[in-house]
């Protein structure tokens, strides 16, 4: 994902692509046998499954989901930066701030979309074409509730064999999360014809509405329209 910023203007101008087809390939996965934690008022989660766009897009277009974030969690403030997370040597990973309200989608869906379309969670230190451990699959828990939730159902998932090897995501308690710069924010909607976006996080989106119908929402809902990022 390093020179990605740099290609923003270039179009993809007659090139035929069939987006289901490219890129990731969704897994159909079973819900959590769990319920999930019962809590009143907002939720928030921060989902860490490679580059922050995809990952957003999807959360964008999930029901439920008040705002989604990118930023970066897993180190320190000083080098929450977009160029030093890049070096691989912050701790940071690129993460995606998940605020959701469980009267209308519960924890359980979203790391079941978390696990199915918005990332391979088998890959280590590496999704798709990105490499490092700033791509890393973690949820970085608020509490003791999310760790324990999330940690049953990867034991279920990983039990059940539903992925053709085991699940590398990492339990991280979180310590900050830190917004990206703006002209990360929104991206897949704001750039659908950015290359990038075309080929990797558009099939994760396109995964989410045949996978999770009653789930998906065609209007994404925005960092811009949330007034969320510099929070």
């Amino acid at each position: 994902m390093r020179m990605r910023t740099a290609l923003l203007v270039v179009p993809l101008v007659g090139l035929a692509i069939n987006v289901a087809s490219s890129a990731e390939r969704a897994v159909t996965i079973p819900p959590p046998t769990a319920a999930s934690p019962a809590k009143t008022g907002t939720q928030t989660v921060i989902l860490a499954g490679g580059c922050f766009w995809g990952v957003q897009a999807v959360y964008q277009h999930t029901k439920g989901v008040i705002s989604a974030v990118s930023g970066y969690a897993g180190g320190e403030k000083q080098t929450a930066h977009y160029e030093s997370v890049g070096t691989g040597r912050t701790g940071h990973a690129e993460s995606v701030s998940v605020t959701f309200d469980p009267q209308q989608v519960s924890y359980g869906k979203i790391l079941q979309i978390y696990f199915s379309v918005a990332h391979n969670p088998t890959e280590l230190n590496y999704q798709g074409p990105d490499v490092g451990t700033q791509y890393r699959s973690a949820i970085f828990y608020a509490d003791d509730e999310q760790k324990s939730f999330a940690k049953a159902y990867i034991a279920e998932l990983d039990k059940a064999h539903v992925f053709p090897g085991p699940i590398v995501t990492q339990l991280e308690p979180l310590h900050g999360f830190y917004p990206a710069e703006d002209y990360h924010q929104d991206f897949a909607v704001l750039h659908p014809s950015y290359p990038y976006i075309v080929f990797n996080d558009l099939p994760k989106v396109d995964n989410l509405s045949k996978l999770f119908k009653s789930d998906y929402r065609e209007t994404p809902v925005t960092v811009a329209s949330s007034g969320k990022a510099g929070e």
